[in-house]
């Protein structure tokens, strides 16, 4: 098999399921090399996910790579994640190759593309190879799932090109830690099972020393070392690459109580990131079946397939629960998606999101969106309309709204007005994403919404915060010094990593 030649260092990090711990991983790596002096950049070749993130220079990536690139201290950038794959369906998936949508595939178009997409993924991994030493790789899923091993470009198809060394991590939390290791080894061929260098596994909880007669059975059984045992890190704040938090967050008696409707298409929840650690705070995101508690604010989040997921809240009877919420005073927001369906029509005359058509919106708002081909990506600021107070954040969308609602908009932004605001000040709607992470802003609405005396900190903060956490875990519990010899090409050998436990 031919390989890519690197001017510097390739590590990637795989995992045995998704949610393994891959992201988290390659961030706490990202921070502890650079902490080191290293110029470090991270790299996922493809990507599922319905969070992401605006670059700098407007092209579209996975927010996990947008906070490693934080963990890094670099700015992100599309050839971190050259392809992202935002499903529309059960079976398609928007295709955005280096930050630009190209258009919706099913899974059979979609593999026929691969040779294309797998020329923008290595076209991306060299051009940051040249620019930085050390390119850390995530994986995506798991390498073991077999159905997926032609034409590969997330696991070790693209490891066996760019010929470089592999860990594999795993998360204990969901027990059959082993079981996962020994497994996904099992079904990798001989020269990809020789490419993975050791193991770490993530989310351990209690006695280290309890772990360990395991460890000495898995070094010897796979002839692999245990690089680390990364601890259970209560606390600790990342944004999610797609799984939706389901636990409340906040206190029962919260001062202010929010609710969220769990779409089947939910994007962006990273949004409410800010306002789930906020101590005044109890956030929800309700599920089908689920009783809709009582709340002080709805908001309605953003989605990949606007028309569908608005059906959704139909038949689960979220259109009445929201009548009578305002009815009883409570406030209603809508962010990008959310904001569309909250105007009276959304139109898809191309059938970008599913089948052409068109659908009722909620009414709430004097307004009707029509989705585009041209995808809107931008970094954006500005103030609020009704305080003055300075807002930022990202534009994700493909529809235009537009109607006597926008004659009162929710921001003033420097190209025009964004948003909506209803007559009685109740409900309101915006494209603006990561809106909650601007303190003064957050601080404006979550006074709107009912709570006195916010206090929002500083988001911004509590991400370093986080990232520091992380990187001092990964020093305290990881071999780093094996980790680097592994990133230099060399063997380590298969001694108990216990001494960093």
């Amino acid at each position: 098999m031919a390989h890519f030649q690197s001017h510097g260092l390739t590590l990637m990090v795989q995992g045995t399921s998704s949610d393994a711990g891959k992201s988290t991983l390659v961030a706490g790596l990202c921070r502890a090399l650079m902490r080191r002096g290293w110029g470090v950049v991270p790299f996922k070749p493809q990507n599922m996910a319905l969070n992401s993130f605006v670059t700098p220079e407007g092209g579209e990536i996975g927010r996990a790579q947008a906070v490693q690139a934080a963990a890094a201290g670099i700015p992100p950038h599309t050839d971190m994640n050259p392809v992202l794959l935002k499903p529309v369906s059960d079976v398609g998936c928007q295709v955005i190759i280096d930050g630009h949508a190209i258009g919706t595939m099913d899974a059979l178009d979609y593999h026929q593309y691969k040779r294309q997409a797998r020329n923008a993924v290595f076209a991306a991994y060299q051009r940051l190879a040249a620019q930085y030493d050390t390119v850390l790789v995530e994986g995506a899923g798991s390498p073991a799932e077999i159905n997926l091993r032609d034409n590969d470009i997330a696991n070790m198809g693209f490891a066996e090109v760019a010929d470089c060394p592999v860990i594999l991590v795993a998360d204990i939390d969901r027990g059959g830690v082993f079981a996962q290791l020994v497994g996904t080894l099992a079904l990798l061929g001989p020269s990809e099972q020789a490419r993975i260098k050791g193991f770490v596994i993530n989310k351990f909880r209690g006695d280290r020393k309890l772990l360990d007669p395991g460890l000495r059975w898995l070094e010897q059984h796979t002839g692999k070392p245990v690089l680390g045992v990364l601890p259970y890190l209560h606390g600790l704040h990342l944004e999610a690459e797609d799984a939706l938090p389901r636990a409340a967050s906040g206190p029962a008696d919260a001062a202010l109580r929010i609710v969220v409707p769990a779409l089947p298409h939910i994007s962006n929840h990273t949004d409410f990131d800010p306002l789930r650690l906020h101590p005044k705070i109890n956030l929800r995101f309700v599920g089908p079946g689920e009783p809709v508690p009582s709340a002080d604010l709805i908001i309605l989040p953003g989605s990949k397939a606007v028309r569908s997921d608005l059906n959704w809240l139909r038949r689960h009877g979220w259109d009445n629960v929201i009548t009578r919420h305002l009815r009883y005073g409570g406030k209603v927001l809508g962010i990008c998606g959310g904001y569309q369906m909250l105007g009276k029509m959304v139109r898809d005359p191309l059938g970008l999101e599913g089948e052409p058509g068109v659908s009722s919106g909620l009414g709430w708002l004097d307004a009707v969106t029509v989705l585009e081909a041209n995808k809107q990506l931008r970094n954006v600021e500005g103030r609020l309309a009704w305080s003055n107070a300075p807002v930022k954040g990202y534009e994700i969308h493909m529809g235009v709204t537009s109607g006597l609602a926008c004659c009162r908009p929710f921001a003033h932004l420097e190209h025009g007005g964004d948003g909506a605001i209803s007559a009685d000040g109740q409900v309101a709607g915006t494209y603006l994403h990561g809106l909650f992470e601007n303190s003064d802003a957050c601080n404006v609405i979550l006074g709107w919404a009912g709570l006195a005396r916010p206090d929002v900190r500083d988001y911004e903060k509590l991400r370093e915060q986080g990232l520091n956490q992380l990187a001092d875990a990964c020093a305290r519990h990881l071999d780093l010094e094996r980790i680097i010899a592994i990133l230099r090409g060399e063997t380590p050998g298969c001694e108990l990593a216990a001494a960093n436990g």
